[in-house]
């Protein structure tokens, strides 16, 4: 025993660690799994079912972590499911635990389809639970109530809200791929079936149990809101459910209750219900399904609830015509005389009596154990009336005499505040250390007295910071970090705030001093330009030992890039001006370090061509990667506005915006995109011609729209393609070089 309170001890300071910090989740529940296996002692086991049961229903877990840790505790929870168990909290909490994990587990196989074990252990788990549920206590039965509601939401199809996001879906059947090696569809799908029918039979017994029956309802809400597919089922059982059929006399106190609870929980199920959707089919069912639920009671339920018993006749506390009928005594009057006059005391504060030899008795001359023994029976049989009357009394009178001394104090602050001001006006001689000595010599002889006292002040000499120790490469960085953290605060700061004097702004254009406002954009162009300017000339060439530093280790530079890059993506639409202006100066720059990098060859007179880190490309294409995938077809003014305003078209920007044409919804963005650059972009027109040929060759959507465009520009493609021959998509080898590549991130 005294071994497993050390262990316990150890536990609930693990358990205080992972609440503190979410991240040690990992490490703590695979350390505990072997202490708190199927064979510890039952504390133990209690201990371990409820630390994993407060884990995987824990929202501070991320449900990637949860996904993770799912396979790992699966055999211990079959383990101790397999024994003779008949401890109600391990089972509760093993239950709930398994109730949690199913979903991950689920979608862990959905994901990885070669991890049958932890599907076969699931499986297992599951039907254990449902083979020795009948026979759980009643607390154990409504966990597997829970259970059973997860196993049916997960076995039935759900909605998919976004095909292209499947990680943010629900877990359902629906993200079932239909060729999955493991997860049978139509095997799922018939057992989710069969486990409704058994969720919904509590409705059909002859005796139902009122803890269960609530239970089972407070389980369907979510199935009717999530799963349309068995909505009308579970509505239809709950409508033919009446709780006044389901019990037997005597109609004792607790089965009264039991039906009012069980008759709440349904009409509270069926309002949320018509509350959510009020143009539900079963909308009239249900009103009249409630209004019979409270017209159905029994005769006997009835004469019960409006029988009232014979009321008690109270002695106090009434008011003073119910005492009058009553024909109860008033309770006495207290007479409280004046406070004594005089400066106020404690002894005058609490005087409530007129004796004056009551008043003159000195209760501090009896000992301690005496006053004791005399004031516990006093207390006893005080009346409460008169306590209530003297307490306040000494209220009212401390709160007199509290503002009576507010009172004085006000009016003596008051009289001395002219003193106050002209001695502010005084202002003394000064006169330093180090004066003449002419001066000294014309003061008093008390004063060469004084100055002989005083001690040499002058001798210390001047006082001097030391200098701070110098910084570490890592300090740096974590600084120059925070550095930019709070400029980009300044940035968010900006675009929250009101806007002021909207119509006396004024733009400045590319003229502009990138400290010349405080607004959103000054900050912008301050730090695009620490990110492109300042490190110009100082960044590794890309060769020798400095480029292999520079992949270790990320500069200032690359941080504030990375950092403008996620802050231009939490939204594009409304940042894409600071993510244009960005890579402008990235361009700037690296046209800047080219010329140079050449003026410096030609100086020194080196035939090897010199090598400049450039940053554009790499930037640009990134960024339109964490556009692209948001983009709908209705964001042609964003797509337009972005390839119109960056300096230079590259092949990478063409391949990404041909892919868009993948997806059938974007096939006319994507064309409308390459035909403004094809019109109004001339140095990028025939890499975007060859871009839409590419495109016209490969997807057939776009056809209608790609055709007119190289009707135009390029009619020797169409001719081509409408030429009878082997390969009708065929297009020039350089076209295929340039464009027919997938893009890379």
């Amino acid at each position: 025993m005294a071994q497993t309170a050390v262990q316990l001890n150890q536990l609930n300071a693990a358990r205080n660690l992972v609440l503190g910090d979410a991240a040690l989740y990992p490490q703590i529940v695979n350390g505990i799994l072997p202490i708190v296996g199927a064979n510890s002692r039952v504390e133990l086991r209690r201990w371990g079912a409820e630390f994993m049961a407060e884990t995987f229903s824990s929202p501070v877990l991320s449900v990637s972590l949860k996904e993770q840790l799912a396979p790992n505790v699966l055999q211990t929870i079959q383990d101790t499911l397999a024994l003779p168990e008949t401890d109600i909290a391990v089972l509760q909490a093993l239950v709930q635990t398994a109730a949690s994990l199913y979903p991950l587990v689920f979608r862990h196989i959905v994901n990885h389809p070669g991890d049958n074990k932890s599907w076969e252990t699931m499986t297992m788990i599951k039907e254990d639970i449902l083979r020795k549920m009948d026979s759980f206590p009643c607390p154990v039965k409504i966990c597997c109530v829970k259970f059973l509601q997860r196993v049916v939401q997960v076995q039935t199809p759900g909605l998919i809200s976004d095909p292209r996001r499947p990680e943010q879906n629900e877990t359902s059947l629906a993200i079932v791929p239909r060729t999955h090696p493991v997860l049978k569809i139509s095997y799922l799908e018939a057992e989710a079936s069969g486990l409704l029918d058994r969720l919904l039979g509590v409705f059909q017994e002859e005796l139902c149990d009122a803890l269960i029956v609530n239970a089972t309802l407070n389980c369907l809400s979510p199935l009717i809101r999530t799963r349309q597919s068995i909505a009308n089922k579970i509505i239809n059982t709950v409508l033919e459910f009446f709780p006044t059929r389901h019990v037997r006399p005597p109609f004792t106190p607790t089965v009264r209750v039991n039906v009012k609870s069980m008759e709440r929980t349904a009409r509270a199920l069926l309002v949320n219900i018509i509350k959510k959707n009020q143009n539900h089919p079963y909308v009239g069912k249900m009103q009249i399904y409630i209004e019979r639920l409270m017209q159905a009671r029994l005769e006997e339920v009835e004469d019960a609830s409006r029988k009232r018993a014979f009321p008690i006749e109270p002695t106090d506390g009434l008011d003073t015509a119910k005492r009058a009928r009553l024909d109860a005594l008033a309770p006495p009057l207290m007479k409280i005389p004046p406070m004594a006059p005089g400066p106020p005391s404690y002894e005058k504060l609490f005087t409530l009596t007129e004796d004056a030899a009551l008043s003159s008795f000195d209760v501090t001359q009896l000992p301690i154990d005496l006053v004791v023994k005399i004031t516990l029976p006093l207390l006893q049989r005080v009346n409460p009336s008169m306590l209530t009357q003297a307490i306040d009394a000494v209220r009212n009178r401390y709160e007199s005499i509290t503002k009576e001394q507010n009172l004085q104090r006000q009016q003596q602050q008051i009289a001395t505040s002219p003193d106050d001001d002209e001695d502010d006006d005084y202002e003394p001689d000064y006169e330093p250390m180090d004066v003449a000595e002419g001066a000294v010599d014309e003061r008093t002889p008390a004063a060469h007295e004084v100055a002989d006292l005083q001690p040499d002040l002058v001798s210390l000499g001047p006082f001097v910071l030391p200098q701070p120790p110098p910084l570490s490469e890592e300090e740096a960085a974590d600084v120059g970090r925070s550095a930019v953290a709070r400029v980009f605060s300044m940035i968010t700061l900006n675009e929250t705030a009101p806007a002021t004097n909207k119509g006396k702004t004024q733009q400045l254009g590319f003229s502009r001093l990138a400290g010349s406002t405080f607004d959103r954009d000054a900050w912008a162009v301050l730090l695009t330009r620490l990110a492109t300017r300042a490190p110009a000339g100082l960044e590794p060439s890309g060769k020798g030992e400095s480029a292999v530093a520079s992949r270790r280790q990320t500069t200032i530079s690359d941080s504030i890039r990375e950092t403008l890059y996620r802050h231009v993506l939490e939204d594009f639409r409304g940042r894409l001006n600071i993510g244009i202006g960005w890579l402008n100066e990235e361009w700037y720059n690296d046209r800047v370090q080219m010329k140079a990098a050449a003026a410096r060859r030609d100086e020194s007179g080196e035939e090897e061509e010199p090598v400049v880190p450039l940053h554009y490309d790499r930037w640009a294409t990134r960024l339109l990667d964490g556009i692209l995938p948001y983009l709908d077809s209705r964001d042609i003014k964003v797509t337009v506005r972005f390839l119109s305003e960056v300096p230079e078209i590259t092949i990478p920007i063409t391949q990404r915006i041909a892919s868009l044409a993948k997806d059938p919804e974007r096939v006319n963005l994507c064309v409308q995109a390459l035909m403004y650059l094809i019109m109004f972009r001339p140095p990028a027109r025939e890499l975007c011609l060859d871009t839409l040929e590419h495109v016209y060759h490969t997807y057939e959507e776009s056809r209608p729209a790609a055709g007119k465009v190289l009707a135009k520009w390029r009619p020797q493609a169409i001719q081509a393609t409408d030429e009878p021959s082997n390969g009708s998509s065929a297009q020039p080898a350089d076209t295929q070089t340039a464009v027919s590549q997938e893009p890379s991130t």
